[in-house]
């Protein structure tokens, strides 16, 4: 199936998304794109980013199925990966993903972290799997964001000045949706 939606789902606290890191700039860049539709939206239970409220409105708000790329920031990313256990997906695209609950008790709490990682339900489910992280992100260690990119082998965009990626811009990501847009 082709191409035909992103969905850019932001990291938790974002408050209002349009305002909120490149998550604005990289929607209106998206709907720009011919026959593509991107989606932003203020996520429910937006501070906790529980799994269990997450996932529900991204199967049925936000519609993710064989014709979305899931773009994922942070909490995003996790929760993109998860849907992607039990849902197929075009692409997932993960920036600033991680593994555990970083001994963080509000991660610990959003219910993504309570399991083990199933690398190969995701790769049977997702037909192009994208990675940004950046070695000097304050948040994630290397090793979690590397150990997300060996389990799903994902085409890794390694950079070591972006920090947690919460730039206005971010035209790598633009680029990457491009490419996957001809990857039909």
């Amino acid at each position: 199936m082709p191409l035909k939606k992103a969905v850019i789902v932001p990291g938790n606290g974002a408050g209002n998304v349009e305002q909120c890191n490149w998550y604005g700039w990289a929607n209106k860049q998206i709907n720009k794109i011919p026959d593509m539709t991107c989606l932003l939206k203020n996520m429910p239970d937006p501070v906790t980013a529980r799994e269990s409220i997450w996932l529900p409105f991204m199967e049925k708000e936000l519609q993710c199925d064989e014709e979305t790329v899931i773009i994922g920031h942070s909490s995003g990313a996790a929760a993109a990966m998860r849907y992607a256990e039990t849902h197929k997906v075009f692409a997932i695209i993960l920036v600033g993903a991680y593994i555990s609950d970083l001994g963080d008790e509000n991660e610990r709490e959003s219910g993504y972290f309570s399991r083990p990682w199933e690398w190969e339900k995701i790769r049977q489910n997702v037909g192009h799997i994208v990675q940004f992280g950046s070695t000097d992100d304050p948040f994630l260690p290397w090793k979690e964001q590397k150990a997300v990119a060996d389990g799903l082998q994902a085409e890794l965009h390694k950079y070591s000045d972006r920090g947690h990626f919460q730039n206005t811009h971010f035209q790598e990501l633009i680029d990457a949706v491009q490419k996957l847009k001809t990857a039909d």
